[in-house]
C-alpha cells in the first residue's frame, strides 16, 4: 500500500511544530494537523529556557523569538502590612559565557512563540491544518509490536469541515495535549497525581500596576494569594491564582477585578478586558510509554506538569528535537532500532521535570519564587545512552553531554562560534590539532581545530569547553548532544561501527570501504 506521507503529527502546538520545522529543513514528507479551528491563543507556557533558545538557535529562529520577547521582570513582593520587597527570579550573577551563550530563560507568551514557529514552517514551506481532527488508526506489518518493521505503515483517519479523509502514513506522532487522543487509542497509562491545587490563569489589560515587575500578592494563606505578571512584547498581563478545588468561577472582568481586590485590599486595579482564560487543576503525570510500534508520543500527551517553573513548553520543544532526526535518518535507512533510544533518552528526563516543578510548586506555595540553574536545562543530557560511542574518554565533557559553544576563528579570518557549525540537520567530528583527517561521510561534517587547520582557537575557550587533547575528536550529534569523543588511533573503523546505527546503510557503508 502506498503512504500518503512519512509521517503524521497530530497537533500543532510547541512539540508539534518543533518536530515539523526539524522535518522540514531535513526534506523529510509530513502532514501536521490540529483539531483546534484557531492557534491556540493563550499565554500560558510563557517562558523560554537557555537550552530551548540554543535549539531555537539551530532551527532558524532565535533571534525572531528573542525580538518578540523580552527578559523576566524582577518579582515584587507585597506584605500584608502594605510593605513589599524586590528581588530577582534567578540568579544576579547570571550571564552569557563563551560555553552558553543564552544565559537567563526568555519571556514570550505561548500563543507569540507558537506563531513565531509558524512562520519559520511556512518559511520551508508548510503549514499546519487546523479545524482537522485525529478520529482513528491502525497499524499494519509489525507496527503493533515493539518494533517497526520496513513494511509496516499507519492508516488514519481524520476528519475535518466538509468530511472525513484517510491519511496513509508511516509513523504517526501524537503532540495532542494531556487529553491526548493517541496516548488513549493506545491504551499507555499516565499514571501520576492530583496535587490538590486549582487554579485560574488569564491574560488580561488592566490599569493600576506598571510593568516593571512581576506583582505577588499573599495577604493571607498561599490558597488567597494572586500573581499578576506583565508580559513582555504585549500590552497583557497574565493573571495567576489558586482557586477552590470546585464550583464556578466568574473570569469576566468585573469577577477578575473583584478577586484581585479580595487578595489585594486594593480597589484601584481594575481589569479591563479578558483575552484568554482557562481553569485548570493541577496534576503531575508521566506515561508509561512514549512509542508503541510505529506511534509516538511526546510534549503534554507524554508528561503534565504543575507550571511552576516554566519547565513544561520547553520540556515539550527538546522531545520533539530528539526524535526528529531520528526518524528522519530511519526513514533515509538508518536501522530502526534507533528509534527505540527516543523513550530511554526522554523519559528520565521528564520524570525529573516533574519532580522539580512539583518541588517548585511547594515553594511557590510558601512565598519563595527562584529559578536555579537546574530549571535553566542547559545541564540536562543522556550520559549512560545506547547512543554514546563504546570506550568513549572524556575529559571536562562526556559523553550524553551538551555540546558546549565557543568562539573561535575561521582560518581565513573571519570569526564564528561552534554553534555555527553545528546548525543543520547533520553530524559534526570535530578533531582538535589531530594529525589526519579521516575520509568524508555523507550526513557528517568533520571540522579540524589547530594552526594550519580550519579553526583557530585563539581564545582558548574550546579546549577550554571540551577539555580534549591533541588528536583527539568529538562526534556530535544533530541535536547537539556529545555522542563520543575519540582518539585517532583506529580513528575510521571505530566510527563506522557507531555510525552503522545510526547513519542511513549507504554512509556507513561508504565509510566502511574508506
Amino acid at each position: 500500500m502506498s503512504f500518503d506521507t512519512d509521517v503524521l503529527i497530530s497537533g500543532a502546538g510547541a512539540a508539534g511544530l518543533t518536530l515539523a520545522i526539524d522535518l522540514a529543513r531535513r526534506g523529510v514528507s509530513f502532514r501536521l494537523i490540529e483539531q483546534s479551528a484557531q492557534p491556540f491563543s493563550g499565554s500560558r507556557g510563557k517562558g523560554i529556557q537557555p537550552r530551548t533558545m540554543e535549539i531555537f538557535e539551530d532551527l532558524g529562529f532565535v533571534d525572531r523569538v528573542a525580538a518578540a520577547g523580552g527578559p523576566y521582570p524582577p518579582l515584587c513582593q507585597y506584605r500584608p502590612d502594605g510593605t513589599h520587597q524586590m528581588s530577582l527570579l534567578t540568579e544576579a550573577d547570571v550571564s552569557p559565557s563563551p560555553a552558553e551563550p543564552y544565559a537567563a530563560p526568555l519571556m514570550l507568551p505561548q500563543f507569540a512563540t507558537e506563531a513565531v514557529m509558524r512562520e519559520r514552517l511556512a518559511e520551508l514551506g508548510h503549514y499546519p491544518c487546523f479545524g482537522t481532527r485525529l478520529v482513528g488508526f491502525e497499524q499494519d506489518g509489525d507496527g503493533e509490536g515493539g518494533g517497526a518493521g520496513r513494511g509496516g505503515g499507519v492508516t488514519a483517519r481524520v476528519e475535518r469541515e466538509g468530511g472525513a479523509s484517510v491519511i496513509r502514513a508511516r509513523f504517526l506522532v501524537g503532540t495532542d495535549g494531556g487529553r491526548s487522543f493517541v496516548r488513549h487509542a493506545l491504551a499507555i497509562d499516565f499514571p501520576g497525581e492530583t496535587l490538590g491545587v486549582r487554579a485560574i490563569v488569564a491574560d488580561v489589560r488592566l490599569e493600576g500596576l506598571d510593568r516593571v515587575a512581576w506583582h505577588r500578592f499573599q495577604l493571607g494563606s498561599p490558597r488567597t494569594q494572586v500573581l499578576i505578571c506583565p508580559l513582555a512584547g504585549t500590552d497583557l498581563f497574565q493573571v495567576q491564582a489558586p482557586v477552590a478545588l470546585d464550583g464556578e468561577i466568574d473570569l469576566s472582568p468585573a469577577g477578575l477585578t473583584a478577586l484581585i481586590g479580595e487578595r489585594t485590599g486594593r480597589g484601584d486595579i481594575i481589569v479591563r478586558s479578558v483575552s484568554w482564560s482557562s481553569v485548570y487543576t493541577m496534576n503531575a503525570r508521566l506515561a508509561d510509554r512514549y512509542r508503541v510500534g510505529r506511534v509516538f508520543i511526546a510534549g503534554d500527551a507524554a508528561h503534565v506538569h504543575p507550571p511552576t517553573g516554566g519547565q513544561g513548553l520547553n520540556t515539550s520543544v527538546q522531545d520533539a528535537y530528539n526524535l526528529g532526526w531520528k526518524l528522519a535518518a530511519v526513514l533515509a535507512g538508518a536501522p530502526e532500532a534507533l528509534l527505540d533510544s527516543y523513550e530511554a533518552e526522554r523519559r528520565p528526563i521528564a520524570s525529573d521535570m516533574l519532580r522539580l516543578s512539583t518541588r517548585l510548586l511547594g515553594e511557590a506555595k510558601q512565598g519563595t519564587m527562584r529559578r536555579d540553574r537546574e530549571a535553566r536545562q542547559i545541564d540536562l543530557g543522556y550520559r549512560g545512552s545506547s547512543l554514546s560511542v563504546p570506550g568513549s574518554v572524556g575529559g571536562t565533557v562526556q559523553a550524553g553531554d551538551r555540546a558546549p559553544d565557543a568562539p573561535c576563528r575561521g582560518q581565513a579570518g573571519q570569526r564564528t562560534r561552534l554553534f555555527m557549525l553545528f546548525q543543520g540537520p547533520h553530524w559534526t567530528l570535530l578533531g582538535y590539532e589531530a594529525r589526519d583527517r579521516p575520509s568524508a561521510i555523507a550526513g557528517v561534517r568533520i571540522v579540524t581545530v589547530g594552526a594550519g587547520h580550519e579553526l583557530v582557537d585563539d581564545g582558548g575557550h574550546i579546549a577550554e569547553a571540551y577539555g580534549i587533547e591533541p588528536g583527539q575528536w568529538v562526534l556530535v550529534r544533530p541535536d547537539g548532544y556529545i555522542a563520543g569523543i575519540l582518539s585517532s588511533d583506529g580513528l575510521e573503523p571505530q566510527l563506522s561501527r557507531y555510525l552503522a546505527h545510526t547513519l542511513p546503510a549507504r554512509s556507513a557503508e561508504r565509510l566502511e570501504k574508506s
